[in-house]
């Protein structure tokens, strides 16, 4: 199977991560009865921390597809290599390294990681891209 499938696979997982991690910072705020009924009552604002994870889970499902595109286009196309897993694996590791500086406030590091995450989608789309 090429790399590109199983770090997308991975990505899954980390996305599963991301929710639950979201979700269970909510319902510690919210509470268990909140998490279990319709959610249609208003509610406190969101602590920190809960706007933190929500909101490096949708950083993570805005460049999601983006690396499935990559990722899957490359291996449909044939156009798998070292740089495009290189790429793939660098933009998993740095996605995982993401979401905890972001939960824990860590500013400035986090773009970085986020930019190196970038890179990593620039180099797995590029064959698709320039032949």
């Amino acid at each position: 199977m090429p790399t590109e499938l199983t770090i997308l696979a991975w990505g899954a997982v980390l996305l599963f991560v991301h929710i639950v991690a979201a979700v269970q910072a909510k319902t510690r705020q919210y509470g268990v009865t909140w998490n279990m009924g319709a959610r249609d009552e208003a509610v406190a604002p969101p602590s920190p921390v809960v706007g933190r994870l929500e909101r490096a889970r949708d950083n993570f499902l805005e460049t999601l597809p983006i690396a499935i595109i990559a990722l899957l286009g490359v291996v449909v196309a044939g156009k798998t290599s070292e740089t495009t897993a290189l790429g793939g694996w660098l933009w998993l590791g740095a996605r995982a390294v993401y979401l905890p500086l972001y939960g824990f406030g860590v500013p400035k590091v986090r773009t970085l990681v986020w930019m190196a995450s970038i890179l990593g989608l620039i180099l797995a789309i590029k064959p698709l891209l320039v032949g």
